[in-house]
């Protein structure tokens, strides 16, 4: 997910400052910053941690006015810590669905870069060239979902994010 997301942006960022939203864990890992600072030393990064922005997808309350003062609060505090940033990179998969709360509090000029579609290219690119492992794919595969957690709450998590019914197998890791 990082990669492909880091290879583009610096192309999309005028001002070189570059903010980053993620969960606590992945802004303490520093992940972005250091594959940013690998491949574009020049590129100034701030991080952002919205540790309630996941239970507000989770809880479908991403789009009711309570997930506001969230969105709203962690978005003041990374353009308060570099309010040169033009470039946000959304570093959870559950952040595009707070999309429209997110447009509301960034300055107009801001490019909100959503991982989805640049790891979905970087893939598309990279079998194209390697056409070996594209052949080697399974075309006609079949999804199994397994979960130490609630069955049920894994159902309605997972159909919820895929748009579609899914079923779930309860599974314990414990080696026996």
């Amino acid at each position: 997910m990082i990669r492909p997301t880091v290879e583009s942006v610096a192309s999309l960022s005028q001002s070189n400052h570059i903010g980053i939203l993620g969960t606590e864990g992945t802004i303490r890992s520093g992940s972005y910053e250091l594959e940013i600072c690998k491949l574009f030393p020049d590129i100034a990064v701030t991080g952002e941690s919205c540790p309630m922005w996941v239970p507000l997808v989770e809880n479908r309350e991403y789009d009711k006015p309570g997930a506001d003062y969230f969105v709203q609060q962690h978005l003041d505090r990374l353009f308060e810590k570099d309010p040169l940033i033009d470039t946000i990179i959304l570093g959870c998969t559950h952040y595009p669905l707070l999309m429209n709360k997110i447009i509301q509090y960034v300055p107009k000029n801001v490019k909100i870069i959503s991982q989805g579609k640049y790891v979905a290219e970087s893939l598309r690119d990279y079998l194209q060239r390697h056409p070996e492992m594209n052949r080697n794919c399974t075309k006609q595969g079949s999804i199994h979902y397994f979960t130490t957690d609630s069955t049920e709450k894994f159902k309605q998590q997972a159909s919820f994010f895929l748009n579609e019914q899914v079923e779930a197998l309860q599974t314990d890791l414990e080696q026996k």
